[in-house]
């Protein structure tokens, strides 16, 4: 079946989402096309309006639509806690906790060579511009427990070690409601390693 290059061109475009493949993007298309329009319409604008709008914060390097972001405009926020974390969607799923009220610092991504991501295209820069002129007595290391996030916490780790900053990294082990037999040799091991007195 042919389509229209215009209709290519969506389908390629809409591919560049995670988890979208040709079959997706090829639903996508024809439901916004067919029987969604205004839906089509509400979403191009709201990306425009997005990407002429949203900058990245001065300080913690968030997205934000103002020179600082809410979370470090607040009064409310302990400024001598930071916690670094990968990317903005990390941010939110700690602050959903409630659990924490220090500053953050968004990383932008994570180091994977494989994928051409070096130290020179994360925020490592502005991270240490930001602990050298701020007062900050704890730096939490909060990047994912995959292989690239761990690869990232070694790096950030010595390239902090030099600065008088207590660094932590978030606990890890076993999950609540984890049952033995079932978790990962790996999370099992750290679990041992990182056991706390009761």
């Amino acid at each position: 079946m042919s389509h229209s290059h215009t209709i290519d061109q969506l389908q390629e475009a809409l591919r560049c989402l995670p988890g979208v493949g040709p079959k997706t993007a090829q639903r996508m298309t024809f439901h916004l096309l067919e029987r969604d329009q205004d839906g089509a319409r509400v979403i191009a604008e709201a990306l425009q309006r997005a990407l002429k709008t949203v900058i990245r914060c001065k300080r913690c390097n968030n997205f934000s639509e103002t020179e600082l972001c809410d979370i470090c405009a607040s009064a409310k926020r302990d400024p001598e806690t930071v916690c670094i974390v990968e990317t903005p969607a990390d941010l939110e799923a700690v602050e959903q906790t409630g659990a924490y009220q220090g500053m953050y610092f968004v990383l932008m991504g994570r180091l994977s060579p494989l994928d051409g991501v070096g130290p020179d295209d994360l925020g490592f820069g502005r991270l240490k511009g930001l602990i050298e002129s701020e007062q900050i007595n704890e730096l939490i290391i909060a990047t994912n427990l995959t292989t690239e996030g761990e690869a990232t916490a070694d790096y950030l780790h010595e390239l902090l070690q030099d600065c008088s900053v207590n660094i932590t990294r978030l606990a890890r082990g076993v999950p609540v409601g984890g049952e033995l037999e079932y978790i990962d040799h790996g999370t099992l091991t750290r679990a041992f390693t990182d056991r706390r007195p009761w």
